[in-house]
C-alpha cells in the first residue's frame, strides 16, 4: 500500500509529525521513516501509518515555512543593527567596508536536507561547501574534507533518534547515529584541537548532547532529547560566521532564535569568525 518517497504520519502519535517513507520491510511489515522537516529517523509498523489529507499537509508545510521565514527575518534585522554599530563608531561610510564571514563545511546524512541548507546558506550570504555523507561514513570522511577545504566552521548532521526501548540515556548504544557524530567530532578535533579555531556543530534529533560536547563540539543537540528542525544547524552557524572575531557568540541569543530553541540545542562559549575589512576594492 505504501511506497518509498510517500508522505505519511503515525496514527498512534496523532499525526503530529509528517515523514517521508525511506524503506519498507515487507517481511516485518514495517517502514523506515525520516522527518519531513525534522532530523529524525524512525521505524513504524505499516499498520500505524496513514496518509495526511491535503489540508493537513498544507498546514504542516505552512507552519514549517513560517517558522523558517521568522528566523531569517530576525537574522537580517540583527545583522543590520550589528553592522551599523560597528561602522558607526568609525565615522567612515558603510559602502567603504567589506565583509568576510567564516567559511562553512557541512556534512549531512540527508541529501534533501543538505540541498535545502545550502539554499539557505546562500540566501544568508554565507560561503558553504556541502557534502552528502551518510552518518556512519562521516568519521572516515571528515579528515580529508577538512584538509581539502580548511573551513572555519564544521557541521556534522543528518538523522538520529533515541531508541525508546533502551532507558540508558548516557550510553551511545541507545542512539541510532550519535556514536558516528561523536567519532567524527573527535577526528575533527585531531585535525584542529582549538575550539575557537574550528567551530563544530554536531548532532540531529534526540542526539547524545553531553557526549558530543565532551568529544569537542562547540554546539550540539539535543539537551532534552527532543526533535530539531532541519535548518537549525544553519541558523546556529550563521550567528558564528557573522559574529566578530573580537567577540564571543551570545549563546542564549543564538539558540533562542533557532526554530527548536534551548530544549533542542546547546553549546559552550565560542568566539565569532567574522572579519570586517577596509577599504572595499573598486575592482
Amino acid at each position: 500500500m505504501f511506497k518509498q518517497g510517500e508522505i505519511v504520519g503515525r496514527k498512534s502519535y496523532g499525526m503530529d509529525i509528517l515523514f517521508k517513507v525511506c524503506e519498507i520491510n515487507e517481511k516485518k511489515k514495517t517502514a523506515t521513516l525520516k522527518g519531513l522537516d525534522l532530523r529524525l529517523i524512525a521505524d513504524a509498523p505499516l499498520a500505524d501509518l496513514l496518509y495526511p489529507t491535503a489540508g493537513q499537509l498544507q498546514e504542516y508545510r505552512t507552519k514549517s515555512s513560517e517558522a523558517q521565514k521568522d528566523c531569517i527575518k530576525t537574522i537580517f534585522l540583527r545583522r543590520t543593527l550589528e553592522r551599523e554599530q560597528i561602522r558607526g563608531k568609525s565615522g567612515i561610510p558603510a559602502d567603504q567596508f567589506f565583509e568576510m564571514p567564516g567559511k562553512i563545511l557541512h556534512l549531512d546524512g540527508d541529501q534533501e536536507y543538505l540541498e535545502e541548507c545550502l539554499k539557505v546558506y546562500s540566501s544568508l550570504g554565507l560561503q558553504a561547501i556541502g557534502h552528502f555523507v551518510p552518518e556512519k561514513k562521516q568519521p572516515e570522511a571528515v579528515w580529508n574534507l577538512l584538509h581539502e577545504y580548511r573551513p572555519d566552521i564544521l557541521v556534522l548532521t543528518g538523522h538520529d533518534a533515541y531508541i525508546k526501548n533502551n532507558k540508558k540515556f548516557n550510553e551511545l548504544s541507545s542512539y541510532r547515529n550519535s556514536g558516528y557524530y561523536v567519532a567524527a567530532t573527535r577526528k575533527a578535533r585531531q585535525y584542529e584541537p582549538g575550539k575557537d579555531d574550528l567551530i563544530i556543530f554536531a548532532g540531529a534529533c534526540q542526539s547524545h548532547y553531553e557526549a558530543l560536547l565532551e568529544a569537542g563540539a562547540n554546539f550540539a543537540s539535543s539537551p532534552q532529547r527532543v526533535l530539531i528542525h532541519a535548518l537549525d544547524p544553519v541558523f546556529i552557524m550563521e550567528k558564528v560566521a557573522f559574529t566578530s572575531i573580537n567577540s564571543s557568540v551570545n549563546i542564549y541569543e543564538v539558540i533562542k532564535h533557532t526554530i527548536t530553541g534551548l530544549d533542542g540545542i546547546g553549546g559552550v562559549e565560542t568566539r565569532g569568525k567574522f572579519r570586517l575589512g577596509l577599504p572595499k576594492s573598486p575592482y
